[in-house]
């Protein structure tokens, strides 16, 4: 396999892997819900990484804000909201 294609693969691996905590974590939040726990802040969901601004992280980093903001930050308006996922970007 050349570098490039090794690098790619990487790369595909590592956005899969991110994809995949998030799916995680969502599942996890509706077993919670379903089994009628309430939602206390208990929960532990894991904060959005560092956003790097590439295009092909969007999607995790939007899904992961908007869990955590779901499960952990309740009772504040939408511009605290918008930063707290200020702090992240």
């Amino acid at each position: 396999m050349s570098q490039y294609g090794q690098i790619n693969y990487e790369l595909l691996a590592q956005q899969q892997q991110e994809q995949l905590a998030v799916l995680q974590a969502q599942i996890q939040a509706l077993l919670v819900v379903q089994a009628g726990g309430a939602i206390s802040g208990v929960e532990k969901v894991a904060r959005p990484q560092i956003f790097d601004r590439s295009s092909k992280k969007v999607s995790g980093f939007v899904t992961a804000c908007k869990l955590y903001i779901r499960m952990k930050v309740r009772g504040v308006t939408v511009e605290e909201q918008i930063q707290w996922i200020l702090l992240y970007v």
